[in-house]
């Protein structure tokens, strides 16, 4: 019985930031009206750092350097128990985007089922193999995981996807 209550503490903790992730997200208009606003400096500025660490997912992927990019936001977090010695040590709750070409919003939707499957794969491989221990955020455990999971996308949708973002993520430790 013990041993039962801090598992179920964080299974009650990752449903209330579940259901607060659902509750505070924008309206699904407010995603549309991000993308129409011109850039700012400082967006260009982060949009320019991000295409000097990923260069491969700023060229040409079939539809030119200049085409205009969709985000899709994965409908649900993703939930990984991180175990150590055969005991939930922790749980990481993550939302993922895709970068998509224009208008691949739809072929997103259309495979979201085997997509989750497939990332969460991803995402239990890089628990295992200690992605998610210590200081999980640093960025080249961070690029790790993102070049993995933007092979499993690109494997599953092919050039529709241009990049995997990682919008949110945290670790309860139990």
């Amino acid at each position: 019985m013990g041993k039962l209550i801090p598992l179920i503490m964080a299974l009650v903790g990752a449903g209330a930031g579940i259901g607060a992730g659902l509750a505070l997200r924008p309206p699904s208009g407010a995603e549309e009206a991000l993308q129409e606003c011109p850039q700012t400096s400082e967006a260009a500025a982060l949009k320019e750092g991000e295409q000097a660490l990923h260069p491969e997912s700023t060229g040409d992927s079939g539809t030119g350097e200049n085409a205009k990019a969709s985000y899709v936001k994965l409908n649900n977090q993703f939930v990984v128990p991180v175990v150590k010695s055969g005991k939930v040590a922790a749980l990481v709750v993550m939302s993922i985007s895709l970068e998509v070409t224009e208008g691949g919003n739809e072929a997103v939707f259309a495979v979201e089922p085997k997509l989750r499957d497939s990332f969460l794969q991803v995402l239990f491989d890089h628990a295992n193999a200690g992605g998610f221990d210590g200081a999980f955020t640093a960025s080249n455990k961070m690029l790790i995981l993102r070049d993995s999971l933007k092979e499993t996308a690109v494997r599953i949708l092919g050039s529709t996807v241009r990049d995997v973002l990682i919008t949110d993520i945290v670790r309860q430790d139990s």
